[in-house]
């Protein structure tokens, strides 16, 4: 079975990027930067010759995604299965009133506990579960192909460590941002990394998703630069 190349997209922003407010499952739309964000990355990827584009069903991934099938001439599928982790309790606060009101809840979300799941969400191990099963499926059905998956930063985070072998508990140490174009393979035995984070269209920067690590201050968890080599991507 030949390749199937992938061009994995992360949201524009929203306001609640801004605010550092969990979204999860709730539905928030893009605000300005992040539309601008959107019509940039699409003309980016304008000579693309992608065959499918699926898109995360919740308003600010859909939105995105409309932006690139305007300048590609086609349609969006939706994909309920690259949806954001669904956080449960955590929606709809910011990470200042979650460590406020659930102490111990934030400590195991900040340390990466695969187990953990906010009350009515998801833990990590099931979100991983649920991406990398959709993204393998959607991959298999387009072999030799290019597509694109639009989603978000836990959606891309998977994606990430799918393609590294990296455990699901690792501190971050890559870029989860807006409007960025990440680029893997995917055949039979696995994803692999071609180019991530990839920010060359966004002149006025972008956000990182600092819900993947519960917004720490440790270092060790913060994103780091990306080498040129891997922002570069072909």
């Amino acid at each position: 079975m030949e390749p199937t190349r992938i061009i994995a997209i992360r949201h524009g922003e929203t306001t609640w990027n801004v605010d550092t407010r969990i979204q999860g499952h709730l539905d928030i739309p893009l605000n300005e930067t992040g539309r601008r964000q959107a019509e940039r990355m699409a003309r980016a990827l304008a000579d693309e010759p992608i065959s499918a584009i699926y898109a995360s069903d919740l308003t600010r991934a859909w939105e995105t995604a409309q932006y690139l099938a305007r300048v590609q001439g086609m349609e969006v599928t939706r994909e309920e299965g690259l949806r954001e982790r669904g956080f449960g309790d955590f929606e709809g606060k910011t990470f200042a009133e979650i460590e406020a009101l659930l102490p111990d809840q934030s400590m195991r979300w900040r340390k990466r506990d695969p187990e953990f799941a906010p009350a009515g969400g998801e833990s990590l191990i099931a979100l991983r579960s649920r991406v990398v099963a959709t993204a393998e499926r959607l991959a298999a059905a387009h072999p030799g192909e290019l597509i694109a998956l639009v989603g978000h930063g836990g959606v891309m985070d998977v994606l990430y460590r799918a393609a590294t072998r990296l455990d699901i508990q690792a501190p971050r140490t890559w870029e989860l941002g807006n409007a960025a174009i990440n680029r893997l393979l995917w055949t039979p035995e696995g994803f692999t990394l071609v180019g991530w984070a990839d920010t060359q269209h966004l002149d006025d920067g972008t956000l990182d998703d600092s819900a993947i690590s519960g917004g720490s201050p440790d270092p060790l968890s913060a994103p780091s630069k990306i080498p040129e080599e891997i922002r570069r991507t072909s």
